[in-house]
């Protein structure tokens, strides 16, 4: 079977460039919409190792992926992260490497990430009032993750990113500080609506608010939407005159939001996953141990494309087999 390399898409003509690769369930956050218990070990920690990651992303690059991001759970809790990250870098037509973590480790980290090839950060930061992010994490962190985000923008990485998931308190209390965040820092920040998951229903149902919230809250205030890149993800940025960062909205819930679905997932057991929400995957894993798999793997991926759907069923309360966000990386 030959394929189109360059061209990876789907039946409704969606061009994919942008992998969001798992590299371990294990998370040490305990987030209230996540893993309000704490992550649990329920089998070996059997993950794609640094090899196998690169042969994933080399098989990727072919058909045309420019973007690779790892997430977890929480990525640099491996100790061959750096590793990780150098291998991914090196691969051939891999243009950005991006890591979403939730800057727990990031002030130790990033200098050593970005000497390895990442160039893309996004930190997890869902309040910026240290009582609030106790209660939302379980950890009192909230310093050393500002310290690391900061450290991150001494550097030159190509962009630098936060996201925060979207709760009732968030709205309620309001986004003045959020722009007073990004007044003179070149961060995004990204309000993520809250996400229905099999673990999550009585949450969800309490804490949910759709995010026209927010952005009445930016057009009353002169924020102006940009254009989104090719191998960007879902969020709709704003930017303001008077600042030197972004705010920004990732809504799931809202008409048409996967029409420009551009990105495909890859679990730490390396099964492609066509949705986030979306059930069981395509075993990649039996391909990735020799070089000599890398034609093969190219076609599996291709042939697993037809069987992506148009868009998820979360307006139906059907998140999939999806557990928790730290299943996939969100």
């Amino acid at each position: 079977m030959a394929f189109d390399a360059g061209r990876l898409t789907d039946g409704f003509g969606r061009r994919f460039r942008y992998l969001r690769l798992s590299v371990t369930e294990v998370c040490n956050f305990r987030c209230t919409y996540c893993l309000p218990d704490g992550w649990k070990r329920s089998g070996p920690l059997s993950f794609l190792t640094p090899d196998e990651i690169g042969r994933l992303a080399a098989a990727f690059s072919d058909l045309g992926l420019t973007k690779v991001r790892l997430t977890g759970g929480e990525p640099t809790v491996r100790k061959d992260f750096t590793d990780i990250v150098a291998r991914t870098a090196a691969t051939p037509g891999v243009e950005k490497v991006a890591v979403t973590t939730n800057g727990w480790n990031l002030a130790r980290g990033i200098e050593a990430w970005r000497s390895a090839g990442l160039t893309h950060l996004n930190v997890s930061l869902d309040a910026l009032e240290a009582e609030a992010f106790h209660r939302i994490t379980g950890h009192d962190r909230l310093d050393e993750v500002l310290a690391g985000l900061d450290r991150a923008l001494a550097l030159d990485l190509q962009a630098v990113k936060v996201n925060a998931v979207l709760l009732r308190e968030t709205a309620e209390s309001g986004f003045d500080a959020w722009a007073a965040f990004v007044r003179d820092r070149p961060v995004s920040v990204r309000f993520i609506e809250l996400m229905r998951t099999a673990d999550n229903a009585d949450f969800f149902a309490a804490h949910h608010v759709g995010g026209a919230a927010l952005r009445t809250w930016l057009e009353a205030r002169g924020w102006t939407p940009i254009a989104r890149p090719a191998d960007g993800g879902p969020a709709q940025e704003y930017r303001h005159p008077d600042h030197a960062g972004a705010l920004g909205l990732i809504a799931p819930y809202a008409p048409g939001f996967c029409d420009s679905c551009n990105r495909l997932r890859v679990t730490a057991r390396g099964k492609l996953r066509l949705c986030l929400f979306g059930e069981g995957g395509v075993d990649l894993r039996d391909l990735l141990a020799d070089d000599a798999d890398r034609q093969a793997l190219g076609e599996r991926i291709v042939g697993a494309m037809s069987g992506k759907r148009a868009g998820h069923l979360l307006a139906q309360s059907n998140p999939g087999d999806l557990s928790n966000l730290a299943q996939l990386g969100g």
